[in-house]
């Protein structure tokens, strides 16, 4: 359960109250988490609606772009090996030019649609999928567990969770990663992140490459 409010940092994966400073540069402070091994930015640094949205709008991705579908490839390509004849999914945080979706539904699966910005439709997130698909996604994430957790919900039995973000390796290689410098990341996952969601799910993430992760959640419910 998320922690009662108090002046306290919790993580906002665990909620574990375990947390260290990680990184500093001259424009935000990183925080990590000695539980799950999350490494986030504080709230006080987190953009506004307003000028989060302004650096999406600022995206070109197009299912048009040949190079963005090749980059979608990497989930694409491992996620249709795994799914049933015309199987039914959604891709959440499609963005301003959902492409992801048309990938797949060249291959007969449906796919439905939500962003936060673009496609702000509560009632897909009301249904069951055989897959749901983030890419790009978890890493503007103020509150990751309760989004996670949320996804996870909305998942068949044996059902697929597919993510991609790029992960975090070790603090010396933090302090040069480009990837931290978009002030719209805000949430960076690892391998033990990873596995911390697993563990709470029963189930062993897939670790496909350097940036794909998938879930399968189990057709029966652990004894």
């Amino acid at each position: 359960m998320p922690p009662k409010r108090s002046n306290k940092l919790h993580c906002s994966l665990c909620y574990s109250d375990k947390i260290d400073g990680y990184h500093r540069d001259q424009r935000r402070h990183y925080l990590q988490c000695g539980v799950c091994g999350l490494v986030f930015v504080p709230e006080r640094y987190h953009l506004s609606a307003e000028a989060e949205k302004t650096v999406y709008d600022s995206h070109q991705n197009s299912p048009l772009d040949d190079s963005y579908r090749r980059f979608l490839t990497r989930l694409s390509v491992p996620l249709l090996e795994r799914l049933t004849p015309q199987s039914k999914g959604l891709d959440f945080g499609s963005g301003p030019g959902p492409t992801l979706s048309v990938m797949l539904e060249d291959f007969g699966h449906r796919v439905a649609l939500y962003d936060l910005y673009y496609a702000e439709d509560p009632a897909v997130l009301e249904d069951q999928y055989d897959f749901i698909t983030c890419t790009e996604v978890i890493e503007h994430i103020a509150r990751p567990r309760l989004v996670l957790e949320k996804l996870w919900a909305l998942l068949k039995p044996g059902g697929y969770l597919a993510l991609m973000t790029k992960q975090v390796t070790d603090e010396a290689s933090f302090s040069r990663w480009h990837y931290k410098n978009d002030l719209t990341h805000i949430s960076f996952f690892s391998r033990q992140t990873f596995a911390y969601l697993g563990s709470i799910w029963s189930v062993e993430p897939l670790f496909i490459g350097a940036d794909v992760i998938i879930f399968r959640r189990p057709t029966a419910a652990p004894e």
